[in-house]
């Protein structure tokens, strides 16, 4: 730019009618000050191509979601191990659980399906045969029940029946508590997974802050690799965390169904016995009078 100026300036001289001889020096003089200034000029673009090199060599090569977990910090790589275990636990107990409540259901369903055509107690016990299911268990209980208490001479009607209603009170407890199981590493996970994520983001927005200290400078190329350490902790926390309460909520809203079913066949097993005294007392009325 300063020759170029210097040419046009020599042309305005020699037009202007100035001696060739000032022109000349004045020419010389611009000459002298571009020359100078070249050099300045060509060290200040070798310190910035200097600078934009050392920045560009802070970058990392892979930004790919491996290679920030490979070049994070210790505490935000277990934060990301932690996660990443939760979120196995939270699929394993989703397969497992969910055959295991899939096979209740039908086990369940088909039992109270048998039950509801049962006239009595005795006709219960064998359509269901003998079996570990909720529902054969409650017919069991009933069956234990009525019998200890004919063994016994007692034959208060209201207190076989509250007594059978308390067995059976305690075999749907049990049966709801078996298939609860596993549900409550669900909830903690999904609790406090987003925290722990939580975690690693402060943790590497700390180290960013630390690194910015350190090298006294604010170029991204600095507080990008902590920053993305940080997104990378939370975005695991996230996709622990989601999927968690979703299958915790699905298996609540089963296991309530399965419960309910339960009850209602527990609630058919003390109408039977109730049929049962009824056709009792009238088998004892009936001989009581032919004699």
């Amino acid at each position: 730019m300063l020759v170029l100026r210097s040419f046009r300036a020599l042309k305005r001289l020699i037009l202007a009618g100035l001696s060739r001889r000032l022109a000349v020096a004045h020419a010389l003089t611009l000459f002298s000050v571009a020359l100078v200034g070249l050099p300045c000029a060509a060290q200040a673009t070798e310190g910035l191509a200097t600078t934009d090199a050392s920045v560009l060599a802070l970058l990392p090569r892979d930004l790919s979601p491996w290679g920030m977990f490979l070049n994070a910090d210790i505490v935000v790589k277990l934060v990301l191990v932690g996660l990443l275990f939760a979120s196995v636990v939270t699929w394993t107990i989703w397969v497992a659980k969910g055959l295991e409540l899939a096979a209740a259901r039908r086990r369940v369903l088909g039992a109270s399906s048998a039950l509801a055509s049962a006239l009595t107690l005795d006709d219960a016990l064998i359509k269901l045969g003998k079996g570990s299911g909720a529902v054969q268990v409650l017919v069991q209980a009933a069956d234990i029940e009525m019998r200890m208490s004919i063994e016994s001479a007692s034959l208060d009607r209201e207190g076989i029946k509250e007594r059978v209603g308390s067995r059976l009170e305690r075999i749907e407890a049990a049966f709801g508590r078996r298939l609860g199981l596993g549900t409550g590493v669900l909830a903690t996970i999904g609790a406090t997974a987003p925290f722990v994520g939580l975690f690693g983001t402060v943790w590497g927005i700390m180290n960013s802050f630390i690194g910015i200290s350190q090298s006294q400078t604010t170029n991204l190329a600095v507080v990008a690799p902590g920053i993305a350490e940080a997104l990378l902790a939370t975005a695991a926390g996230l996709i622990a965390a989601i999927p968690a309460v979703v299958i915790y909520n699905m298996f609540a809203r089963t296991i309530g169904l399965q419960r309910a079913i339960v009850a209602d066949a527990a609630a058919e097993v003390l109408r039977l016995v109730s049929r049962d005294l009824d056709r009792q007392d009238g088998a004892d009325g009936a001989r009581k009078a032919a004699e």
